[in-house]
């Protein structure tokens, strides 16, 4: 019986023995390389704002089109070597961060802006555009700047850095949150807000097409514009070429290009 005792105590050592060297166990769970899958899928999906003109829209025949559009399939040309294939994943400022972080997209390009805050959720590649915080007004407001905007009511967008900043910069005005730029604008036409402040590049369209509101010379920020990713090991190899294939875009004029068709001026 001894003998016996000791020949399963030797095998159930020979055992473990061997499922620890082929079978080591690892307190980490290694994720695939997002870089890799996109590449085997073979298209990459985006997160894009669709009511943030000229950046994301629709056009009259339903299409997403727009500076970060035209971005998203250049970047596909790097990686799958095909302009064309891109899945556009609608977001909104206040769920694009959500959906990259969690992998529902692989990327968004939607003008994020790039802030210390959102490096603690989310990957960022290099900028390739920026903007300035600015307020919209009506042509006929009195209003000149921030400083006489205290007590009143400005409208934001849920999700911005324009929400977050105005608190401090205004810390007794009203603040009114919108889900959409054009709500917000609708809301200005109204009279129900003073102002709306936000990136300049997106607020431009406005002050544009509608000679009763008008966008102040006055910037209270600079915002540059980054595509954001899930944070972690497993995109670092995106990173890389996200950054290549934004310096090589912008060595060959293409974002100043795209800076120029989309009316932002020079």
């Amino acid at each position: 019986m001894r003998q016996t005792g000791f020949f399963l105590i030797v095998l159930f050592l020979i055992i473990s023995a061997v499922y620890l060297l082929f079978f080591k166990p690892t307190d980490e769970f290694v994720e695939n390389d997002l870089y890799t899958e996109i590449v085997q899928r073979g298209y990459i999906k985006v997160g894009i704002n669709t009511d943030s003109k000229p950046f994301g829209f629709y056009d009259e025949k339903g299409r997403i089109i727009g500076y970060d559009a035209d971005l998203a399939g250049y970047i596909a040309q790097y990686i799958v070597k095909d302009s064309s294939k891109v899945e556009f994943i609608p977001v909104t400022p206040s769920n694009r961060l959500i959906k990259a972080s969690t992998g529902e997209v692989d990327m968004v390009i939607s003008t994020v802006t790039i802030t210390p805050q959102r490096q603690e959720v989310v990957s960022f590649s290099r900028s390739y555009d920026s903007a300035g915080q600015a307020l919209l007004v009506k042509s006929n407001s009195a209003v000149k700047g921030l400083q006489d905007l205290a007590g009143q009511s400005i409208g934001v967008i849920f999700g911005t850095t324009a929400e977050k900043n105005i608190q401090h910069l205004v810390p007794t005005a009203h603040i009114q949150g919108f889900r959409s730029y054009q709500d917000a604008y609708l809301a200005l036409k109204a009279g129900n807000i003073n102002a709306i402040t936000s990136d300049d590049t997106i607020l431009n369209r406005f002050a544009l097409s509608d000679r009763g509101v008008k966008l102040l010379p006055r910037r209270y920020s600079n915002e540059p514009y980054g595509i954001a990713f899930k944070k972690g090991e497993s995109t670092q190899r995106l990173k890389e070429e996200l950054d290549f294939a934004l310096n090589d875009l912008l060595r060959k004029n293409i974002l100043y290009s795209l800076h120029n068709k989309w009316g932002l001026g020079g």
